[in-house]
């Protein structure tokens, strides 16, 4: 049984790995156009690579995905977070789960995770085509045909799983080709566009308070229905980012917005108190320092620097008594701070920053991750219309289905 499988990603890496554990006879072909294995792997939690979830119930996961849960169900339930984190560590990385639940090697080197994967395809059976790039694939007579530039022959292969990705990143060799492959073999392909990215804003005043961060804040996107989401946040030089921002660029991937069309939204710093008990707040720090300068009681409820902010953008004199100041400056205050007001100009890169968008999952037998289309043809990853929030829910995704193509199609024979 001779298998290709195009792209080195994570779910490349975990469908060859399963292939070859279960079949070490068989004859796999894993083609990368880099010069390396899992570059976007390695780059992945700012290089530390955020392997998975801490999150342990499946069912709570599988609402970390804004496209696709449904359809993730079988490779989730059949290879868990946990199941994933147990795999790594038998293999010989040390991983830890962080109080955000987000599961690192104790290393906090991407690398180790890849070394993995080079070490067990160190066999005679497995051959990993570095620097190669498929320009065409054609099927005939129940074989593929593997067209590499550079190559006379092409690669025949009995099974072809594309794993190529999605078009982030494209640095890293995720370049959109796979998109190409699938229709050439009869699939269709949805709309693209990118995801878990930061907010450029019109506003300059975010590079004020940049790297101003908020443990908990809900973001709200007014467009069409509405989106929010409540996560960490942070301000930076040029706009919001952090896994809240990332979260509601995922919920919005789809709307477009630029400098003629921007994307407003508002952020609530206390989400977790309504307006009247936030009023209630204030009033009882009021009790207690009425004496002291409204800006200086102001800063017992956010960070100094942003009550700046919040003065000069409401036009505010804050500096008499706060017990002597009048009602509609104190409400004032308290409607910026539950709807602060901001302006998206433009997406920025995060630290994932994945394709929303793909191959159509009614394409794609869900229990197996092989086309319904071309028989012998499957798909893992992100080169499906799947998209996970930040927290390791798309490397989760992309372990978790090219284990399950590889699986399904070893017992398919």
């Amino acid at each position: 049984m001779r298998i290709g499988i195009i792209g080195g990603g994570a779910a490349g890496l975990m469908c060859t790995a399963t292939l070859h554990e279960t079949h070490p006879e068989w004859e796999i072909f894993l083609i990368e156009r880099n010069d390396g294995l899992g570059k976007k792997v390695i780059i992945s939690g700012g290089g530390r690579c955020n392997v998975t979830t801490g999150i342990q119930d499946v069912r709570n996961v599988l609402k970390h995905y804004p496209r696709g849960s449904k359809f993730l169900t079988s490779a989730m339930y059949g290879f868990p977070p946990d199941a994933v984190y147990a795999w790594f560590e038998a293999h010989g990385v040390p991983l830890k789960t962080q109080a955000d639940q987000r599961v690192f090697p104790v290393s906090d080197n991407g690398r180790d995770i890849v070394r993995v994967f080079d070490t067990l395809f160190q066999t005679q059976n497995v051959h990993v085509l570095l620097k190669t790039h498929v320009e065409r694939v054609d099927k005939k007579d129940g074989q593929f045909s593997l067209f590499m530039k550079g190559r006379e022959e092409p690669l025949m292969v009995d099974k072809l799983v594309l794993t190529t990705g999605g078009q982030a990143y494209r640095h890293t060799g995720s370049t959109g080709d796979g998109y190409a492959f699938a229709v050439s073999l009869g699939h269709t392909l949805t709309p693209l566009a990118p995801s878990l990215n930061a907010f450029f804003t019109r506003e300059k005043w975010t590079a004020d308070v940049s790297g101003l961060s908020f443990e908990s804040a809900t973001i709200t996107a007014k467009r069409g229905k509405g989106f929010s989401f409540t996560g960490p946040f942070l301000f930076t030089h040029k706009g919001v980012s952090g896994p809240a921002v990332f979260a509601l660029s995922s919920l919005v991937a789809f709307e477009n917005y630029d400098k003629t069309h921007p994307l407003e939204i508002k952020i609530d710093l206390f989400p977790h108190q309504t307006f009247e008990q936030l009023r209630t707040q204030r009033n009882t720090v009021i009790e207690q320092h009425g004496h002291k300068q409204f800006k200086t009681v102001l800063a017992l409820l956010i960070p100094k620097s942003l009550v700046e902010i919040l003065s000069q953008q409401q036009s505010l004199p804050l500096q008499q008594p706060a017990d002597q100041t009048n009602k509609k400056t104190r409400e004032t205050c308290l409607a910026w701070l539950k709807a602060i007001p901001l302006t998206v100009v433009q997406r920025g890169a995060g630290d994932e920053f994945v394709t929303a968008g793909g191959m159509p999952l009614s394409e794609i037998d869900p229990s197996s991750m092989e086309s319904k289309i071309c028989p012998g043809l499957y798909f893992a990853g992100e080169i499906m219309d799947v998209d996970g929030y930040t927290g390791g829910f798309n490397l989760q995704a992309s372990w978790a289905t090219g284990r399950l193509a590889g699986s399904r199609m070893i017992k398919s024979l």
